[in-house]
């Protein structure tokens, strides 16, 4: 399937996901990735769709470098309707500022309208691909992205940190939040399109992002293993008496929930494959990834 064709198929994924998936799921895979409840209540709750597969900025012995300090610029990439990007504005101040970037129309328009009834003044929304953001070199202290350069094709995600260090300032710093495979993917894994938009088909291994990284010009680089159990994404879509929290809409030939959040399949057959896969079987021991590089450019 040619890049362009993933893009579709992930946009369309995600503007069913911005219609909202029901709020005990959502807070239940933000929670078992590491969002607290202090800072789930501190901000819109609609901005919480599930998406996660992590928290970037919470990883502790990465918290206190990574983490945005008052007064800096801050760039989420991917942001959806805007998780990460309302608490790093929390973090940053009225006198920082947070650049939420994403491609898909309905995100965007959820993320406003979120940033209106929250009456945020230091947040902006930026209507983009993440391989060719239009902002000026340098701009930012740091840059996060949460469960999203996974479902870039392989032959563009080079150019996915490419974006990050150019928008970087000289020692600034980057913390992902992926999911990365422990081993080659199967064919029969890596092809099929609804585990592509289910987070877990596009996912790299560890060299690669390494790879990536490095090649883009990053110094520093430490990529953990959060040891999360990608399994909440079944278990958290199930409420206390096994009934399903996001229900099944039979009008578009099955909805359910993937990795990251409820998705609208192209079939049944689809819909099962999701139900079925063990997350963690591929993708289980380095499933959750923070990486964080420091940009030393006046160094190298």
């Amino acid at each position: 399937m040619s890049a362009r064709d993933i893009y579709a198929k992930v946009d369309k994924r995600y503007s069913a996901a911005a219609e909202g998936v029901e709020a005990q799921y959502a807070s239940s895979v933000a929670k078992a990735f590491g969002y607290s409840v202090e800072e789930l209540s501190a901000i819109p709750q609609d901005a919480n769709l599930g998406l996660s597969c992590g928290n970037p900025l919470a990883m502790a012995t990465l918290r206190e470098v990574c983490f945005p300090k008052a007064g800096e610029t801050v760039i989420d990439l991917g942001s959806g309707a805007g998780l990460d990007v309302f608490l790093a504005a929390n973090k940053v101040g009225p006198k920082g500022r947070v650049i939420g970037v994403d491609m898909n129309e309905e995100m965007l328009k959820k993320a406003e309208e979120l940033k209106t009834s929250s009456g945020k003044h230091n947040i902006e929304f930026v209507k983009s691909q993440i391989t060719d953001i239009d902002r000026e070199d340098g701009i930012a202290d740091c840059i996060i992205s949460n469960c999203v350069v996974n479902l870039v094709p392989e032959e563009e995600k080079q150019m996915v940190f490419n974006e990050m260090f150019r928008l970087l300032k000289p020692g600034g710093r980057v913390a992902i939040s992926d999911i990365l495979a422990k081993s080659p993917l199967p064919e029969e894994v890596r092809k099929n399109m609804a585990l592509y938009v289910g987070c877990i088909a596009g996912a790299s291994q560890v060299g690669m992002y390494e790879k990536y990284l490095t090649e883009a010009g990053f110094h520093s680089i430490v990529i953990q293993d959060t040891g999360n159990d990608l399994s909440v994404y079944h278990h958290a879509s199930v409420d206390d008496a096994g009934n399903d929290v996001n229900g099944q809409d039979d009008s578009d030939g099955g909805q359910e929930t993937s990795c990251c959040a409820k998705s609208r399949l192209s079939s049944t057959q689809d819909a099962k494959i999701i139900k079925d896969v063990d997350f963690n079987r591929w993708t289980g021991r380095l499933s959750n990834i923070c990486s964080f590089a420091t940009l030393n450019s006046f160094l190298s």
